[in-house]
C-alpha cells in the first residue's frame, strides 16, 4: 500500500484552547451545519446555523474563499490557492490531492530498482504502472479524502472554502468516494499478487496495512495525528516505506536491511509532514491536536523539521559509506547540500508563506536521494 514519499501528502494537526472567561467549541454535524457555543461569565449562549440535507445540496461556490480568484491548476492538484469550482468531478479530484501522488509513484520506482529484478519488458512496465495506480490515485486518494473528511472541523477554521466544510460536495458523496478508492486499491493489490505469482499475497497485505494506518491516522478514537511525533512518523512511513516495499515485493523479496533503511528514511518523512502543520496551527490549537508547531512553537518546530530531514539523510549517507559504497554516499551528500540552501532561503524564513516554494525547490533533491539509496541497496 502506500500513502506519500513527500508531503504529502498535505495535511494535518494540536493544543487545546482554554481561557478563564470563555471557551469556544466548533463542531460540524455535516458540512453545512455549524454549531458555535460560547460560555462567558457562567452563562451559555448558542448560535446555531440552519441545518440542511447535504445530500440535496448542489455544488456551490463558498462564501469565504481565498484572496483573489484562485488558480484552476491549484484546484485540480488539490493545493491551497485553488479557484472555487462547481463541477463535481473536479471537486472529487481535488479531494484526492493529485499533488501528493508523485512521491508514492516514485516510491514504487525505488522499490522496483532496489529489487534488482525489474526489466524493461512490456510485462514489467505494465506491472509497475498498475502498482503506481494503486499507490497514487487509489490509496493515496483514499487517504487524502478520508483525512479531509475527519479534518472538516479543522478546515472550517483554517480553510472554510475547502470542498467539505463549504458544502461544495455532500456527505454521502464523500463517503462513497473513499470507499470506491479503498476497494479499488485493494482489488488492484490482489491482482498484482496473482500476476506476480505470490503464494503469500504480500502486496495485498501491504495495501491493507497501509489503508488501516491511514484510517487510524485520521479517525478517532486513535487519531494518530493528534500526536505530532507519532502521527508524522506514521505519515512519513506511509509515503516512503510502504510504496518502496510494494514495488520491491512485486519484483523481488523484501529483506530486513531494506526494511530498516526505509524506516530510517521515514524520519525524513516526519520532517516533511511537519512542513504541512504550520498552516494549520490555528485550527489545531482550537481542537486540541498536538502538532509540533503547536506543542513547541513555530521557531522550535522549524528546526525540528529541518533537523529530521537533514540528519536522517546524513545518517543514510554514513551507512552507505560504512557499507563500502562511497560513490553512492557522495552522490547522496551532493543532493543534501541544495536542500539545506533552500531551507535557509525559504522555509526557515517563513514556513507558512514559503511552504510551497520550499517543497517545490528542495524536495526533488530528497526524492533523488531516495532513488540513489535504492540503487545502492541492490548492489
Amino acid at each position: 500500500m502506500t500513502t506519500s514519499i513527500l508531503n504529502t501528502v498535505s495535511s494535518i494537526h494540536s493544543s487545546r484552547v482554554t481561557s478563564v472567561d470563555r471557551v469556544g467549541v466548533l463542531s460540524l454535524r455535516n458540512p453545512d451545519s455549524v454549531d458555535f457555543t460560547r460560555r462567558r461569565s457562567g452563562r451559555r449562549f448558542v448560535v446555531r446555523a440552519a441545518e440542511t440535507d447535504t445530500d440535496k445540496v448542489k455544488s456551490q461556490t463558498p462564501d469565504k474563499a481565498p484572496a483573489g480568484s484562485g488558480s484552476s491548476i491549484n484546484q485540480l492538484l488539490g493545493i491551497k490557492g485553488a479557484s472555487q469550482e462547481t463541477n463535481k468531478w473536479k471537486i472529487r479530484l481535488q479531494l484526492t490531492k493529485p499533488v501528493t501522488w508523485p512521491p508514492l509513484v516514485w516510491g514504487v520506482v525505488c522499490g522496483a530498482a532496489a529489487s534488482g529484478n525489474f526489466h524493461w519488458t512490456p510485462e514489467d512496465v505494465a506491472k509497475s504502472i498498475l502498482c503506481m495506480v494503486m499507490s497514487g490515485p487509489c490509496l493515496t486518494g483514499y487517504t487524502q479524502t478520508i483525512n479531509d473528511w475527519y479534518d472538516r472541523d479543522i478546515d472550517a477554521i483554517n480553510e472554510p472554502y475547502r470542498p467539505i466544510p463549504s458544502g461544495a460536495i455532500s456527505e454521502q458523496e464523500v463517503i462513497t468516494q473513499f470507499w470506491v478508492l479503498l476497494l479499488g486499491g485493494l482489488g488492484i493489490a490482489g491482482i498484482l499478487d496473482v500476476w506476480a505469482g505470490h503464494t503469500t499475497p504480500t502486496v495485498f497485505y501491504l495495501a491493507l496495512g497501509g489503508s488501516l494506518l491511514s484510517y487510524i491516522y485520521s479517525a478517532p478514537p486513535l487519531k494518530l495525528k493528534q500526536n505530532g511525533w507519532v502521527g508524522n512518523f506514521a505519515l512519513g512511513a506511509s509515503y516512503i516505506s510502504l510504496p518502496w516495499w510494494a514495488g520491491q515485493a512485486l519484483f523481488g523479496t523484501l529483506t530486513p536491511d531494506v526494511v530498516v533503511l526505509t524506516l530510517l528514511y521515514s524520519i525524513a518523512g516526519l520532517g516533511i509532514a511537519i512542513v504541512n502543520d504550520f498552516k494549520s496551527v490555528e485550527g489545531d490549537r482550537a481542537l486540541g491536536l498536538q502538532s509540533l508547531p503547536v506543542a513547541f512553537g513555530t521557531e522550535t518546530a522549524k528546526w525540528i523539521c529541518v533537523g529530521a530531514i537533514d540528519v536522517t539523510q546524513l545518517s543514510v549517507a554514513g551507512y552507505l559509506l560504512a557499507s563500502g559504497k562511497p560513490y553512492y554516499a557522495l552522490a547522496l551528500l551532493a543532493l543534501i547540500i541544495p536542500q539545506i540552501v533552500f531551507q535557509f532561503k525559504y522555509f526557515l524564513k517563513d514556513p507558512v508563506k514559503y511552504d510551497v516554494k520550499y517543497q517545490a525547490s528542495a524536495q526533488p533533491f530528497l526524492v533523488l536521494g531516495i532513488f540513489v539509496t535504492a540503487l545502492a541497496s541492490q548492489h
